[in-house]
């Protein structure tokens, strides 16, 4: 069985030095002076991001990874669960319904389901002709999962294609899943990734040049809605270690957010390495990180062009988070944290806190950056 592994990001980390921040948004809600409710920790504070503090690396896929994928044969269908895997334990799935660059003997595309959870213990793919694509097929492909791996139906569905969601969220909620479109979806994701240079690929059926008949939305930012309104922002780093440490902790203090299990998603990074992140500051950071904690957030992006940063959520919803006045100095920053949010392999975090001095954070979210899959 095939499963996901990269190789560790290997970046040079020097050691930590503040750097005075330009970045000053044009957020504007009135200052409510919500009081902090948690006590300090012992994390190291945000440090003011340094665009210099993060070298050239790469996060790539071996060839070793492949090695079992390469005896599969690319028209079989696949339908797993780890034996050590507790089926109770499986509540999510993450869920793709498209059509793939392959033609079937009529010369139509094929299309696939492909189902997992976040950490591949569940892995179940399906190809169905292009006559059959409805809620009833899909409705009945789930159920059929359920009763051949004996796991129970989900409670949640996560989906990235918004062209499938109609079907997806008529085929869940017939079912009594609740459908969450989502790109927070980097097990299927990374996944899809995997099966197209191992299975596609290699399917007699396969169409060279062949685009996705589905391709991602990437519409052009909208205006933040004023409950998201932060007052101060700053790019900072942290290194890995106290990542680590602050995603642990989510549960224990009560703070909001989500972490990733990098582990899980066969993705290796050394406790030194500096990773780049937003930080937020607002005087109402506990309702604003709630809110913020609905949405589903899958990532920053420094758009230089505009000057601006970009918040994506959901599956296809982007907002202008920030703006800042354009100089080459702001650009040059700017272009260093994404050039250091690259390095790391995408991988970058939100932060909001009552300050930006301040050692505690209110709401912390992991984020990974990931291109579209190829199909």
């Amino acid at each position: 069985m095939a499963t996901l592994s990269f190789n560790s990001t290997q970046i040079k980390s020097p050691s930590l030095q503040s750097h005075k921040p330009f970045s000053k948004s044009h957020f504007s809600t009135k200052p409510n002076n919500v009081p902090f409710l948690f006590p300090s920790k012992t994390h190291p504070q945000l440090h003011h991001f340094k665009p210099n503090s993060i070298s050239e690396s790469s996060v790539s896929v071996p060839e070793e990874a492949f090695d079992d994928a390469e005896e599969d044969d690319p028209t079989s269908e696949l339908s797993y669960l780890d034996s050590e895997t507790d089926p109770s334990s499986v509540t999510e799935w993450e869920l793709d319904f498209c059509s793939r660059p392959i033609l079937d003997i009529r010369g139509k595309k094929i299309w696939e389901l492909v189902v997992c959870d976040s950490s591949l213990s569940l892995q179940y793919t399906k190809y169905f002709p292009n006559n059959v694509i409805n809620s009833v097929t899909l409705k009945d492909a789930m159920e059929t999962i359920s009763e051949d791996l004996g796991v129970p139906l989900p409670e949640k569905v996560r989906f990235f294609r918004s062209q499938m969601q109609t079907i997806i969220t008529k085929s869940c909620k017939e079912l009594g899943i609740k459908p969450v479109p989502s790109k927070r979806c980097l097990s299927l994701l990374l996944w899809l990734e995997e099966r197209y240079e191992t299975i596609y690929l290699r399917h007699p059926g396969f169409q060279k040049g062949s685009k996705p008949l589905l391709a991602l939305d990437n519409p052009f930012p909208m205006e933040l809605p004023e409950n998201l309104f932060g007052e101060k922002w700053a790019f900072v780093q942290l290194p890995f270690s106290a990542i680590r440490e602050e995603i642990s902790s989510l549960d224990e203090r009560f703070v909001f957010g989500a972490g990733l299990d990098l582990d899980l998603l066969g993705i290796e990074v050394d406790d030194n390495t500096l990773i780049p992140g937003l930080a937020v500051a607002s005087s109402r950071a506990k309702p604003l990180a709630a809110w913020m904690n609905g949405l589903e957030v899958c990532s920053v992006e420094a758009d230089t062009s505009r000057g601006c940063l970009i918040l994506s959520v959901g599956i296809s919803t982007r907002y202008v988070y920030a703006t800042y006045k354009k100089t080459p100095t702001t650009t040059s920053e700017a272009e260093a944290w994404e050039a250091a949010k690259k390095a790391c392999g995408g991988l970058h975090f939100l932060a909001i806190q009552e300050d930006l001095d301040s050692d505690d954070c209110v709401g912390f979210w992991l984020l990974l950056d990931l291109p579209p899959p190829p199909v």
